[in-house]
């Protein structure tokens, strides 16, 4: 009888442990992923530095370190709760300063610092599309607006329990593909066609003119620190890495994101050289992004061949999106953040009614999945739309979103900043 006791309690002595390791291992690995995603806005900085010009790169660097900074605080004051919290399947309600409990299996901070570098990320992608012509100070105000509302209400439509998540098939975006880039692009999207474009983009019968950036090698650096992070966005959504089923997901999320971007960058490369007869390593470099961007939605239910398909695409469309706003709609995006993360991040959330192996059409199911993705990707994308074109045009009215002629032409950096990034 006393041995029975003993292996009784034994055996609830090491249930008690492993629940306690795993508890601790789900923490880190969180911890880990949301280190890298925010290393990822020194990598979006760098981009945005490399492909724009010299005389806008301390205006670009400060932005992209102050959406974050703007970011944190407005997401932990308001914003993750109007995502997590729990009110209605439209909005989640008011948590100020983020106080309530939301999680069982790791600390409550563990998932708000991960849900931050979130946010901000949606929020640094507008950076890009608006760059070199901006006002400091709407910037400022627009990231706020960004992080506060916007992407916390169609944020907690799919993940925080809202009503695309309750789809009697439920909408899929395992990592962001459209709750994070697609919300951005679109909103980069409404910011540049209000801006207007740079002086000097279009000449006078409307044609479009390259403006070369400062230094592809700061472009190339960071789109290799975005790959790495880009394995703390994906993998860490899986929000756990304890136990076998935890740590084959991630295994095979790192695989499929990783193919994914390798496929982007190679069709586009590929496809550049046919058309152009020379490959560029500007274009190529947002091939690999738009590659990331796509996987992103369906890294955890697409094998390696699905990813592979879905980068190829990517890759392509990218350039053809490029070119679409570049030429034909004439908006002016300096970074591609538009192409890259916009439409390549919708694309990539339907290609998960295809590529899902579980419920895709390409293995054999009906077409359930990919309507719930369909009514995802349209519902977000309006959302985005409306909200970003209402604050936009309320910016311009009461506060001019774009700096005067002369300090666009002579630079951002020495007129609303008063310093230059290279002091030469």
């Amino acid at each position: 009888m006393n041995d029975t006791i003993a292996i009784a309690d034994h055996i609830s002595n090491l249930e008690s442990a492993f629940t306690e390791y795993a508890f601790s291992l789900n923490t880190v690995w969180v911890l880990i992923a949301a280190a890298l995603v925010f290393f990822m806005q020194a990598g979006f900085a760098l981009v945005e530095a490399g492909f724009t010009r010299s005389k806008n790169t301390t205006n670009i660097l400060f932005k992209n370190l102050m959406d974050f900074v703007i970011g944190t605080i407005a997401f932990w004051l308001i914003g993750f709760g109007i995502m997590f919290g729990s009110k209605n399947g439209f909005w989640g309600g008011i948590d100020l300063f983020t106080q309530h409990s939301y999680r069982t299996d790791m600390p409550d901070m563990a998932f708000l610092i991960f849900q931050t570098v979130f946010a901000a990320t949606a929020a640094t992608i507008v950076s890009g599309a608006m760059a070199e012509r901006t006002k400091f100070n709407a910037y400022l105000v627009y990231s706020a607006a960004i992080t506060l509302i916007i992407y916390p209400i169609s944020g907690h439509w799919a993940w925080g329990g809202g009503w695309l998540s309750q789809l009697a098939i439920p909408f899929h975006d395992f990592a962001g593909s459209s709750v994070v880039h697609m919300v951005g692009g679109m909103i980069a999207l409404i910011g540049a066609a209000v801006l207007g474009p740079r002086l000097g983009k279009y000449d006078k019968e409307g044609k479009a003119k390259a403006i070369p950036g400062q230094s592809l090698s700061l472009a190339a650096l960071g789109v290799f620190i975005l790959w790495i992070g880009w394995f703390g966005f994906n993998a860490g959504s899986q929000l756990a890495a304890a136990g076998e089923a935890n740590a084959k997901a991630i295994s095979l999320i790192f695989v499929t994101t990783n193919i994914a971007a390798a496929g982007g960058a190679l069709s586009t490369m590929l496809y550049i050289w046919l058309k152009y007869k020379k490959p560029t390593l500007s274009m190529t470099l947002n091939g690999a992004l738009a590659g990331l961007v796509a996987i992103t939605a369906g890294c955890d239910a697409v094998s390696p061949g699905g990813a592979l398909i879905i980068g190829l695409l990517a890759g392509i469309l990218v350039v053809l999106s490029v070119e679409f706003f570049d030429k034909v709609v004439k908006i002016d995006d300096p970074v591609g953040a538009i192409s890259v993360h916009g439409i390549c991040g919708a694309f990539g959330t339907l290609m998960v009614g295809f590529f899902s192996t579980s419920q895709g059409l390409f293995y054999g199911h009906d077409a359930s999945l990919l309507k719930s993705q369909a009514i995802g990707v349209g519902s977000i994308a309006l959302w985005a739309l409306a909200a970003a074109t209402i604050l936009f045009l309320t910016l311009k009215y009461l506060n001019g979103l774009r700096v005067e002629k002369r300090i666009e032409e002579e630079g951002l950096d020495v007129y609303e900043h008063g310093e230059s990034a290279y002091n030469l």
